[in-house]
């Protein structure tokens, strides 16, 4: 009896042994594959890499991305800080992590970027792709336009959260490349990663990477990621005297364990860095211009005009387009930090010449003036209101007083996004022309001006060649 119940509990043992083990290997087999890489964040050089340009899923990380691209609209006027975002169903079915919104909710823009950046929140970085782009899906094509001019090679987005999504890939070098470029091309904004916690508006959340934050000396960055496909994601910035490393790992397979991967990366790279090294700050982007698709689901933003005091008419201020180049980067009035930006933050860039700074000094603005038909009195069947007599006049100096029209919108808003999209396309044509938007007949026409006959006919004929009507305009 004796003899048979110990052949019986060895047998067990085996069996749970080899449970055991098939398990083990199953787990093993699911474990997201890993990628690692370090770099100089003064130069850019890479000082060790592995896995680096193997496409895997980013998760979370994707939403540096997203915050990039909120602050490029901000610091171009796109969007402000303060706009109050309408939150839709899809951006308030998005799965945890979450901040909580509410379909048909509204919250300004700058507790958005602090929910996606310190909480990463999923539904937070869906709005602010639908209030920059008008829906995810144009967000989208931005975010891999904008990844292609960041010099992120091996990189293609589905979303602005970076939940799983077929085809939705990155690498640890592009993530890198794009926590380096949020450190020198929004130094102001920066800072925003190092916060424990902060106010999001409908809560005060906490930073998914202060375990990391705390337990490391001079970390102050700045992105983590976790899904069952990508496993423990996370790019890090620290700084130790003069050198600034950068280092990004995916496919950690626990919090702890990737934060003790991470501090092992970056203490080689503090290791492996000069103590001198020349800074090598990154070029600025060079974009393609925006799909069609893109361009057309921008959002919109009309203003009104204004009385002419003393007058009965009324001039209808044409509002200067959005440049193509940041505006001076400074102290954001919105993002309020607590802490100034890190002691080493780069000095913020002269911004690149714009086009309209191209413009000669002899272009004068275009204005409107519309006479205001008096009201009419009161009868039992209204009248038809007549349609106010626009009169548009050029500047003829210097022999540009051509233009060109891309036709009518139904907002202004509209209008200035279609200006925008076709100046990037056309940058050879239209260099010297000014972007201006003339309220009209019930709708905004979108207008170059300040350029020569012969131009305006090259100009108008390449767009009618890329499928967009236009019209030049003549004194």
């Amino acid at each position: 009896m004796d003899t048979r119940s110990g052949r019986a509990f060895q047998w067990a043992w085996r069996l749970v042994l080899v449970t055991g083990l098939v398990i083990i290997t199953a787990v093993a087999s699911r474990a997201a594959p890993y990628a690692a890489l370090v770099m100089d964040a003064r130069s850019g050089e890479v000082l060790y890499a592995q896995n680096a340009d193997t496409r895997l899923h980013p998760a979370s990380l994707t939403k540096m991305l997203t915050l990039y691209i909120a602050f490029e609209a901000v610091e171009r006027g796109e969007i402000s800080l303060d706009t109050r975002v309408t939150i839709s169903k899809h951006a308030a079915a998005e799965p945890p992590s979450r901040l909580g919104l509410k379909a048909g909710q509204k919250i300004a823009l700058r507790h958005l970027i602090r929910a996606a950046a310190i909480k990463s929140a999923n539904d937070a970085a869906t709005a602010i792709g639908e209030a920059i782009s008008g829906s995810e899906a144009a967000f989208a094509q931005r975010m891999n336009r904008t990844a292609r001019a960041l010099g992120m090679k091996n990189s293609t987005f589905k979303n602005a959260n970076g939940l799983t999504e077929a085809g939705h890939l990155s690498t640890a070098h592009d993530m890198t490349i794009l926590g380096r470029r949020l450190f020198y091309d929004f130094p102001q904004y920066y800072n925003i990663f190092a916060r424990r916690s902060t106010d999001a508006g409908l809560a005060e959340v906490a930073n998914t990477n202060r375990r990391f934050l705390d337990a490391y000396k001079g970390a102050d960055g700045i992105k983590t990621g976790y899904t069952s496909a990508a496993g423990f994601n996370l790019t890090a910035s620290a700084k130790r005297g003069s050198k600034r490393i950068i280092a990004t790992v995916f496919g950690g397979t626990s919090t702890a364990q990737r934060n003790a991967k991470m501090a092992e990366l970056l203490d080689l790279g503090f290791a492996e860095a000069p103590a001198r090294v020349a800074v090598n700050r990154p070029a600025s982007p060079r974009y393609e211009a925006p799909a069609p698709a893109e361009a057309a689901a921008l959002a919109a933003v009309e203003s009104e005009g204004e009385d002419m005091p003393g007058s009965s008419a009324k001039t209808i201020r044409l509002v200067t387009a959005v440049t193509t180049s940041p505006r001076p980067r400074g102290r954001p009035e919105a993002v309020q930090t607590a802490a100034a930006a890190p002691a080493d933050a780069p000095a913020p860039d002269l911004p690149a010449p714009d086009l309209l700074a191209q413009i000669e000094s002899g272009v004068q603005e275009a204005v409107a003036v519309v006479t205001a038909a008096p009201a009419p009195r009161p009868a039992a069947t209204p009248p038809r209101p007549t349609e106010p007599e626009v009169v548009m006049r050029l500047s003829t100096s210097g022999g540009r007083h051509w233009g060109v029209n891309l036709g009518r919108y139904a907002t202004r808003g509209a209008a200035e996004r279609a200006l925008l999209q076709m100046g990037l396309a056309e940058t050879a044509t239209l260099r010297d022309a000014q972007r201006k938007v003339l309220a009209r007949g019930g709708g905004y026409d979108a207008t170059f001006i300040g350029l020569t006959q012969d131009q305006a006919d090259l100009a108008c004929r390449r767009l009618q060649a890329r499928a967009q009507n236009c019209f030049t305009m003549g004194p």
